[in-house]
Parts: structure tokens; sequence; C-alpha cells
């Protein structure tokens, strides 16, 4: 398939501003497109501080997380000691519908994580 001329005429262009601009850099002349000196790169890079996503209320993420751990602790003792603890031993296996439940619950609350 036949290149256009438009699209020849643009390709070299950009070549051609490609083999000016690695002159330049080759011969350390600091100056952009507009001929005006450039400024010079700076090596670091600027500090980010990881925040929470605009619009989410500051207690979301330690309670989803406080209720997620909490269900699985739960659900983990049960397993391993219920049958020492007595209110777990009284409650049988709606121990498991309790540890769900506060894992559901923290799915719940991560809804709300923007």
């Amino acid at each position: 398939m036949a290149e256009s001329k438009q699209r020849k005429s643009v390709a070299d262009r950009r070549e051609g501003d490609r083999r000016k601009a690695d002159r330049r850099r080759a011969d350390g002349d600091a100056t952009d497109r507009a001929g005006k000196p450039a400024e010079a790169e700076s090596t670091e890079r600027p500090s980010r501080q990881r925040t929470a996503a605009p619009g989410t209320a500051p207690w979301v993420v330690p309670t989803m997380v406080s209720l997620l751990l909490l269900g699985v602790i739960w659900i983990v003792v049960f397993y391993v000691a219920g049958y020492l603890i007595p209110f777990m031993a009284a409650m049988g296996n709606w121990n498991l519908a309790v540890g769900m439940g506060l894992i559901a619950a923290s799915f719940v609350v991560a809804t709300q994580w923007k």
C-alpha cells in the first residue's frame, strides 16, 4: 500500500526533528524547540504522600480492616479452641455465622471506600 505524500512529509519531518534533538543532546545544547533555554532536568522525584482518595471518610479503611480481621480471628478461634470457651461452646456452629457476618460487614464498609 503506497503512502500518501502528506503522510510521507509528516514522517520525514518527525524523523528530522528526532535527528535534531539527538544532535542537540549530543552537543549539550540545552534549548527547546522555541529556542529558549531549557530548564535543567531534576533527577529528584517529587515526594508523594499517601492519602486517602478524595471523598473517603478517614474511618472507612480502619473499620473495614478491623471487621475483616475480627471475623477471620473469630472463625479461627472457634475452630481451634471453641469448645474450651464457654460462650462459644454454647453458640455451637452459630460462631461461623458471627465470623462470616463480620466479614460480610467489612465488605459492606468497603463499598464506601472511594
